[in-house]
């Protein structure tokens, strides 16, 4: 009877340090860190129960996963630090380099995303032309 109970112990022991070492590398493991740029296109705080930062980046290019259609590039991202998030917010339309943690789960008080933006490296006005690559040009001499 005693051994019993020792190896019930010990499977309980080893599923609990099993199950804390898949929670540490799924969700508080940093898998990546990187600087993304592009047009900001949005920034929310949203949720039922925690409310969180959500953004959204339009990157430069175009994406397609099915052949003879176009996507734009978007960089789906949360805020955890409300400071960094407010001065998104004021960048909303402008083009913004940010720095960020790749994380391979989301959990729900951190945000929605697996990215984590945590720092805004530069903001700039977005060039707006009617064709992407074409400078911006006043044209009423010509008239």
């Amino acid at each position: 009877m005693k051994t019993f109970k020792k190896i019930i112990i010990w499977l309980l022991v080893l599923l609990v340090v099993g199950l804390g070492i898949f929670c540490y590398f799924r969700y508080w493991f940093v898998l990546g860190e990187g600087v993304k740029a592009g047009e900001l296109n949005q920034v929310v705080y949203k949720g039922w129960v925690w409310k969180t930062y959500e953004g959204r980046l339009i990157q430069s290019g175009f994406n397609s996963r099915k052949s003879g259609s176009l996507q734009s590039n978007e960089f789906n991202f949360s805020v955890k630090d409300p400071q960094v998030a407010e001065k998104l917010m004021r960048s909303s339309g402008k083009v913004v380099e940010i720095r960020y943690k790749e994380y391979r789960g989301a959990l729900p008080w951190r945000g929605m995303q697996r990215y984590i933006v945590y720092k805004i490296e530069s903001v700039y006005e977005a060039p707006h032309s009617s064709v992407p690559g074409l400078p911006i040009t006043d044209d009423t001499d010509a008239i």
